[in-house]
């Protein structure tokens, strides 16, 4: 197929199916969709996992955004188009996005560009292929890939409780589609970006490719129009502008370095963009305020990195230090995808691994929950709720949990001990707002959810 194919009649029938596909998605948004102050960058933990609509945006002459949980984006050239990331399968979008892009701009798809390995970034793969596009990924994608497909089932129960259930696909939406998703496709790379970028020019556009390790893991690309000075960074700044990043996840997966993370920054404040455009959420326009941005994210992870290094050469305990650790005034990022306190803990244990010189059982595989059931007997299962339920009204709810998991430990259906758990479990969450993180009060809300149905069980007749 020549490389500056375009079918006849082309434009044409895209101007009529773009109208036609665009009044659908207003419905759609109408219907269901955020309000318009929740679709911007934020600090609302809500927007972590909320239903996003699908949004069409130019963002400049030739470049398009199809947008919703997972943005895909097109640059058209008259020498053929490059896609960076294409969209989220498991929100049900990937499909409508390819239509939405493939309308607005003719010609071959050239280049398919993949800013990490995740699953939301991927999901229109199949629909990318057909001409034979080069693909380009980091070269530790399909490292990545491999470890978090082999761990699928154990990575799958704990988003589980992270993640609210993903809304069904709407009729009206499914009807613009034509037909059935089209089954996965493996992805094969052609070019693997690593210590070196990979540039290239197409169409009188240049494409730089950049190694840019970052908030969502090792294999982390972006990709930069020096001419237009825009910047697609994928998730490599977190998954919400001007937000402290995710070093860790809880649903499991590698730790995050976060030096190199620190550099990816130092980079990009370099290049001085006059548009940064994630793949989740709105675009931050202006150079100014990018900067800006990038600036109070790198020197907030700086700070608590150093704040961690200074505390482990004084002595100070994992545990002390996520106490201690807060960001000082004017880099308060806020915490609705990465929480200090877990970053603390995350960058003491990347240096200090796992071993915390706390207590010799720490080295063993007895844990001191293997007891719980017999200290409750010689304490006593009305003096251990007793104390929790003082340290609770105190306003030590962490304090009461482990009287609580004293007594569970040895009496799993307590229904006392269940009803406390409950209730200090909903003080949590209540005091939560303060940090607002997604992943902590999604957490929470599953402990509460799963704690009510052991109660009920517990019902007479049940």
């Amino acid at each position: 197929m020549s490389r500056n194919y375009q079918r006849p009649g082309q434009r044409e029938r895209a101007t009529r199916r773009l109208a036609v596909l665009l009044a659908a998605i207003g419905a759609v948004m109408a219907a269901g969709g955020l309000p318009a102050a929740q679709q911007t960058t934020g600090a609302d933990a809500r927007r972590v996992f909320a239903p996003v609509p699908i949004a069409f945006r130019m963002l400049a002459d030739n470049v398009y955004q199809a947008a919703g949980n997972g943005n895909s984006h097109l640059i058209h050239t008259s020498e053929g188009n490059v896609v960076f990331d294409t969209g989220n399968a498991f929100a049900g979008q990937a499909d409508d996005h390819y239509r939405l892009l493939r309308d607005a701009a003719p010609g071959p798809i050239r280049y398919v560009i993949y800013s990490h390995s995740h699953p939301d970034h991927l999901g229109g793969h199949p629909y990318w292929i057909d001409e034979g596009p080069e693909i380009i990924v980091h070269r530790e994608f399909e490292e990545e890939r491999r470890y978090t497909q082999a761990l699928s089932r154990f990575g799958g129960r704990r988003l589980q409780r992270l993640r609210p259930p993903r809304p069904r696909r709407a009729d009206e939406q499914t009807a613009q589609g034509a037909g059935r998703p089209r089954p996965p496709v493996p992805i094969e790379p052609d070019i693997l970006v690593g210590d070196r970028d990979h540039a290239f020019e197409l169409g009188g556009v240049r494409f730089e490719v950049l190694n840019t390790p970052g908030a969502e893991g090792a294999d982390n690309i972006s990709l930069w129009l020096p001419q237009q000075r825009i910047l697609f960074t994928g998730d490599t700044l977190g998954f919400l502008w001007d937000g402290f990043p995710n070093i860790f996840t809880m649903r499991g997966e590698k730790i995050r370095r976060p030096i190199e993370y620190i550099d990816t920054l130092e980079r990009f404040i370099a290049l001085e963009p006059d548009v940064v455009v994630p793949s989740h959420h709105d675009p931050i326009r202006g150079r100014d305020a990018v900067l800006s941005g990038l600036g109070r994210m790198r020197d907030a992870v700086r700070y608590v990195h150093d704040a961690v290094v200074a505390g482990m050469n004084e002595g100070k305990t994992v545990h002390q230090l996520m106490a201690e650790v807060t960001l000082p005034p004017g880099l308060d990022l806020h915490q609705g995808h990465g929480r200090v306190s877990w970053a603390v803990k995350s960058i003491w244990e990347y240096y200090g691994t796992w071993f915390h010189y706390d207590t010799t059982t720490e080295l063993y595989h007895v844990p001191a929950r293997e007891i719980h059931g017999e200290l409750a007997e010689l304490a006593g299962t009305d003096a251990l709720l007793a104390r929790a339920r003082r340290h609770l009204d105190d306003g030590r709810p962490l304090h009461a949990l482990h009287f609580i998991d004293i007594v569970l430990g040895g009496a799993p259906e307590h229904a006392a001990a269940l009803q406390l758990y409950r209730e200090t479990h909903e003080r949590l969450l209540a005091e939560s707002t303060d940090v607002n993180n997604a992943y902590e009060q999604n957490y929470l809300q599953s402990v509460i959810d799963e704690t009510g149905a052991a109660l009920e069980e517990l019902q007479p007749g049940r």
